[in-house]
């Protein structure tokens, strides 16, 4: 069971966060959502169905106690007993300044204003399983090694923001989760093309028929994949259990496919050949700059380097506290059809 009082999420109009604030509200909680001002009028569209279980609350994670007015903070203050941090940005083309600015700074606004809420029970930080970099082979959940190199200006704020959950938890009940490749619901489909690894699906599924589309690498690398139901679910467990303060949880697939068998299933799911060769990585990004291509695909270098790159994220800690709750993550074959199919309909 969820623990009671009412839980303060940052990061709207995230697609993650929209489905977390759906699982806690209709799971009985009270949630605060952090909303900047422009965002607004989207997040009452979005949530009207949950009523008074939702209560927008102004403001931004830049900002000094989130930019939320005197009154707002009392009220937060002997109300909140969870706090779910999940605002950052994710613009890949993006350079350090902005990333550390939201990622980083945001992260350290969050963790003080937490600080000072008298009935927290849990401080989740939602971090990212990107943050190893580019290092390869296992990656354990109880570490954070700082790589070799960085992909891009994400990771590099994203362990730097970790890093100050993992300090924070020295007096404060933290508790940090790391997902990776975040698609749609496996359930409805519902998915948000422009966050994320939807666009590998999204591509796929609306090219002409005509248009072939090589596989970049050879493809036999794991591509870890998991959708947004799953990271929802896990984080509301994760953050109801005393047993996972002050522990990092691996939100992945266990049982990843190779990259070239993903392709080959969304292509099936979008009624396409499948690709019949492969290109040499160094020309992969400039086939995803091909006009029909590149305005529909984001951040195509980083999903070259995640699909060649053979790393194994070791999920101990999330196996252990989800067993016997049904929470796992599907195996990607079993929910494709309803992804693309989503898709479609748009």
């Amino acid at each position: 069971m969820v623990e009671g009082g009412a839980a303060l999420v940052t990061g709207y109009p995230s697609f993650v966060v929209r489905h977390l604030a759906r699982r806690l509200a209709e799971g009985g909680r009270k949630v605060y959502l952090l909303c900047r001002e422009k965002f607004e009028d989207r997040a009452w569209q979005d949530l009207a169905d949950l009523g008074s279980k939702v209560k927008l609350v102004t403001g931004d994670v830049v900002a000094m106690d989130l930019g939320l007015s005197g009154k707002e903070v009392r009220e937060l203050r002997t109300a909140v007993r969870d706090m779910y941090h999940l605002a950052g940005f994710y613009y890949l083309s993006s350079g350090d300044r902005e990333m550390d600015q939201v990622n980083v700074e945001g992260t350290r606004n969050a963790l003080a204003f937490a600080k000072d809420l008298p009935g927290l029970k849990r401080f989740l930080h939602y971090s990212s399983a990107f943050v190893s970099g580019n290092r390869e082979g296992v990656i354990m959940e109880d570490e954070l090694i700082e790589p070799d190199k960085y992909r891009n200006s994400f990771e590099r704020s994203k362990f730097l923001a970790e890093r100050l959950a993992q300090e924070a938890r020295q007096d404060m009940p933290v508790t940090i989760v790391r997902p990776s490749l975040i698609v749609g619901d496996s359930r409805t489909g519902e998915m948000d093309r422009y966050e994320g690894p939807n666009s590998i699906i999204y591509v796929l599924a609306k090219l002409p028929v005509s248009m072939s589309l090589p596989l970049p690498g050879h493809g036999g690398y794991p591509l870890n994949l998991v959708p947004v139901d799953y990271v929802a679910d896990a984080m509301v467990h994760l953050a109801s259990l005393p047993t996972t303060v002050g522990k990092t949880y691996h939100l992945v697939d266990t049982n990843p496919l190779p990259a070239s068998k993903v392709f080959e299933l969304v292509c099936s799911a979008a009624d396409r050949r499948p690709p019949k060769r492969s290109i040499p990585l160094n020309l992969a990004s400039a086939l995803l700059k091909m006009p029909g291509i590149e305005r529909h695909w984001r951040s195509p270098r980083l999903f070259i380097d995640l699909m060649n790159q053979l790393v194994i994220y070791n999920s101990i800690n999330t196996t252990e506290a989800l067993a016997g709750t049904g929470i796992k993550c599907p195996p990607f074959p079993s929910y494709v059809k309803h992804l693309v199919a989503y898709l479609k309909r748009k």
